[in-house]
């Protein structure tokens, strides 16, 4: 059978608009991050799953360990959740600062969420705010600090993402030297990000000028951040002890782990294999998680209109933003239309064979975004479902 009559007949009950993941694929995508880490352990990426049956699934695998949520207040509540179960010692690093006083109070309340959960800081001022929330006297807070892993080839020019203002050594032991001096932290790991090789593809489509562009910027961002990155680990180091250095994304698991100073990876798209990651020379992540939209309307030939589907993925608001069509093949959208609300127009000469109630398959720019559109998740394997999980926003939660 081919991969859409699997789809079709393993949803056949089921009422569009659906998603669905594909274990298979999942497991696939798993198991090759595991292999492009070479040795180092994966930290799971929530924001990329935001399901807690499959953040799970993935922690029962080899080659993972821990999760890196995206909000303290997701932190408390999967600590709640694995609480006197095998997963109540997983370690759980915020990879976001908080402002929110009372999620600070209710993890310095809790004793047994506190000795797992750390929470990101790049700054005094973090540290200060923490204690403005909990008192000078508050019980010990794990910390973790962020270490800026962008490029700067030139006065000016910075290329990453725009997170941390601690990129020296000498400001990283600074930071580090401050926050052990002050009663009630406990530093425990770092963090660095690279995000314009971790988040970014070196092979978009049609536009190889662009490719060469990224592949240049990326063999030259890489070893300067090795190199910078290794010396403020060993000046932290030569302060206190970590229990962790972590770096990296799905993009970018090969060069972070020839990094020495790196104890620890992090991943989360890759599990799923949202369509921004078809745009790597190095891998190749197979889709996994996929939505049905039921065609409503045939407004003329070789157009077929969808109901709903306006999920479109944070970031620049560009066209890369937006879903694909993916099954059958020979879709695309609609450029005066893109994804809307409640319709979504696709054209093509596929769109020609397209019958009312028919499915079209599409899949979503960005990883985890596409659970907070649907309440539950159909995880499906060949032809037939297995079973329907809640993702976060079916467990009733929201975190962003």
């Amino acid at each position: 059978m081919t991969q859409q009559a699997n789809l079709d007949t393993a949803t056949k009950g089921l009422d569009p608009p659906f998603a669905v993941v594909d274990l298979d694929a999942f497991d696939a995508n798993a198991a090759d991050l595991v292999r492009r880490a070479g040795g180092r352990p994966i930290r799971v990426a929530s924001k990329s799953v935001r399901c807690l049956h499959l953040i799970e699934r993935v922690l029962g695998m080899p080659g993972f360990q821990g999760v890196m949520a995206y909000s303290l207040r997701e932190a408390l509540w999967l600590a709640g959740k694995w609480r006197d179960t095998p997963l109540a010692q997983t370690d759980i690093l915020v990879a976001y600062p908080t402002t929110d006083h009372a999620a600070l109070r209710e993890l310095a309340a809790d004793p047994a969420a506190a000795q797992v959960i750390s929470i990101m800081a790049d700054s005094v001022q973090h540290l200060d705010l923490i204690d403005a929330a909990l008192g000078i006297d508050h019980p010990a807070i794990r910390v973790c600090l962020e270490f800026d892993a962008a490029w700067r080839p030139l006065p000016g020019i910075y290329v990453g993402t725009r997170r941390s203002p601690v990129r020296t050594p000498r400001q990283a032991a600074r930071l580090a030297a401050e926050t052990t001096r002050r009663p009630g932290f406990s530093l425990v790991g770092v963090m660095s990000y690279e995000g314009q090789i971790a988040g970014l593809g070196d092979a978009p489509p049609g536009n190889p000028l662009k490719g060469g562009l990224i592949a240049w910027m990326q063999r030259r961002s890489g070893p300067e951040l090795i190199k910078r990155r290794s010396s403020a680990i060993a000046a932290i180091r030569a302060i206190t002890d970590l229990e962790f250095v972590n770096g990296g994304g799905t993009g970018s698991l090969e060069l972070t782990s020839a990094d020495p100073s790196v104890t620890e990876l992090a991943a989360g798209s890759g599990l799923i294999g949202p369509w921004l990651f078809d745009s790597y020379r190095g891998f190749t992540p197979r889709p996994a998680a996929l939505f049905a939209l039921p065609v409503v309307r045939r407004p003329a030939p070789n157009i077929a209109t969808l109901f709903a589907g306006g999920y479109v993925a944070s970031g620049t608001g560009t066209p890369n933003r937006l879903p694909r069509p993916y099954l059958p093949e020979g879709l695309k959208l609609l450029g005066t239309e893109g994804a809307g609300e409640v319709q979504t127009p696709v054209v093509g000469k596929a769109a020609d064979s397209l019958k009312l109630g028919d499915r079209v398959w599409l899949r979503h720019s960005k990883a985890g975004e596409l659970a907070e559109r649907f309440q539950e998740y159909h995880l499906i394997r060949g032809d037939r479902t297995e079973r329907t999980v809640p993702t976060y926003r079916g467990e009733g939660v929201n975190f962003g």
